[in-house]
């Protein structure tokens, strides 16, 4: 089924550490240090990252080579 383009996308952080290939205590220690991507607590606790938020993050990570 596809999803209609102007729905968000949420992700769970084991879908973004699998995404970005990093696991999930490193994605923990980045979020204390404020690296991480933005990330939104829902009711159960939990973390969610919108698909926006990490693309523009993953965008803001690249640097010249």
């Amino acid at each position: 089924m596809k999803r209609p383009a102007n729905r968000l996308e949420w992700l769970t952080l084991t879908e973004v550490c699998t995404e970005i290939k990093i696991s999930r205590s490193t994605f923990y220690d980045w979020r204390a240090k404020g690296l991480a991507p933005e990330c939104t607590k829902i009711p159960n606790g939990e973390l969610r990252v919108s698909r926006d938020d990490l693309n523009a993050w993953w965008e803001a990570q690249k640097v010249a080579a």
